[in-house]
């Protein structure tokens, strides 16, 4: 089998979903497995929605009536029939949604945000698996809740890959197309999961490792994995050829194209990934798999911005050494702070981290209690793969105050305000 992953981007609109139905013509869609993310924005506006709920907002029900519309008007775009069967189906998702939002009793944003999020995915492949039958392709709607097992880590949550593989495997026959959602999963008590931002492309690298797929295609509005974000850097250029070890640190640094767990089960089973543009499906796009580095061999850029540097120093000019690191790790886990970069000297230690939680306040108190704490919120952090002069002095050459500089042989990092 092979697995396609289409990103909300690629489906944004009823032009999106058309053309989707053109890549699986030109590609051959059979014994396929396709993983769909929510369409265009609607993970940000379902997120809202959460925010609104928890500040009893009196627009919450208006909001939630525009992601309707917004689906209900790409619907009337793709059927002839405005009193269309996938009409209805979207009204009883939406009711689905409003019953969730009634019923809930838990106070803890995040089960309640994956309660909520997913429905942006359920949404997303409930119309385009109907537009593909009423187009001649015969497709299986395959619900990813009942496939991809969780623990209960809610928002970020951690597979339990024994039990998604057999799951996966009951569920699909050779030679079907699939139709199913990235993103999310369920628990061990059937409460919706999701896999943490940008987890599809990771949903579509467990389907592939749980079938042994012959490749997985991820299918973006780029001609495939660039050496800079466009959305940052006016230059980019087409990496031809990734390895898995390379794609692994770039992601890990932040590269946008691809999941940061999304490489290493493809790895182990040495199942090669491929990143295309949805626009030129023919085009030979990236391949990541074993070989070369990089082809072409050339500096990467990755910027990360809205991040937040603490600098901890101790509060009588004693050494921080082991036992501190370990008190100041043990916080940042416990406030569920993803660490980026780290620095420390005798008496001072210098985190970057990305307050993804908004939890920053309540971590602060607790470290205050140890240790002095300057903040610096909304820095820049820039990465440099495979760096030279060159490539150091275009970030630096804009006067950008750096408050923080780290070197390895191959990756140099700057924290700039």
């Amino acid at each position: 089998m092979k697995i396609f992953k289409f990103g909300g981007a690629s489906v944004k609109n009823a032009e999106g979903v058309r053309n989707l139905y053109k890549v699986l013509r030109k590609t051959n869609h059979k014994n396929t497995i396709i993983v769909v993310s929510a369409m265009g924005k609607t993970t940000n506006s379902l997120e809202k929605l959460v925010d609104l709920y928890f500040k009893k907002n009196e627009k919450l029900y208006e909001h939630l009536a525009e992601i309707e519309n917004f689906h209900q008007i790409i619907v009337t775009n793709l059927f002839d029939s405005e009193l269309s069967l996938v009409h209805t189906l979207i009204k009883n998702i939406i009711k689905e949604l409003k019953e969730v939002l009634k019923t809930n009793k838990s106070a803890d944003y995040s089960f309640v945000y994956d309660q909520v999020v997913p429905f942006g995915e359920i949404l997303s492949t409930t119309i385009i698996h109907n537009f593909l039958i009423s187009n001649q392709i015969e497709s299986v709607w395959l619900d990813a809740r009942i496939c991809i097992k969780t623990d209960s880590y809610y928002r970020n949550s951690n597979l339990n890959w024994n039990l998604t593989i057999e799951k996966i495997n009951s569920q699909i026959k050779p030679g079907n197309t699939y139709i199913t959602q990235g993103f999310i999963g369920s628990d061990l008590n059937n409460f919706t999961t999701t896999l943490g931002r940008e987890g599809s492309d990771y949903s579509a690298s467990i389907f592939a490792y749980a079938v042994n797929a012959c490749d997985v295609t991820i299918w973006k509005d780029v001609p495939g994995v660039l050496n800079a974000d466009p959305r940052y850097f006016s230059e980019t250029t087409l990496l031809h050829h990734v390895s898995y070890r390379e794609a692994i640190e770039l992601a890990f640094y932040g590269a946008s194209v691809i999941h940061p767990k999304t490489l290493q089960p493809l790895q182990r089973k040495e199942i090669p990934l491929y990143v295309k543009s949805f626009l030129n499906p023919m085009e030979n796009g990236t391949s990541i798999a074993k070989g070369k580095l990089l082809v072409p061999s050339i500096p990467c850029f990755i910027l990360k911005p809205n991040q937040t540097l603490l600098k901890l120093s101790s509060l009588d000019f004693s050494f921080i050494i082991e036992e501190n690191i370990s008190d100041i790790f043990k916080l940042l886990h416990l406030h569920q702070m993803r660490v980026e970069l780290i620095q420390n000297s005798a008496i001072s230690f210098s985190v970057c981290i990305s307050n993804k939680y908004d939890r920053l306040n309540e971590l602060v108190i607790k470290l205050q209690s140890k240790f002095k704490v300057e903040i610096t919120n909304n820095v820049n952090l820039y990465t440099i793969r495979h760096f030279d002069q060159n490539a150091i002095d275009k970030i630096k050459k804009n006067g950008k105050k750096i408050l923080l500089e780290q070197r390895t042989q191959h990756t140099v990092q700057f924290i700039a305000d």
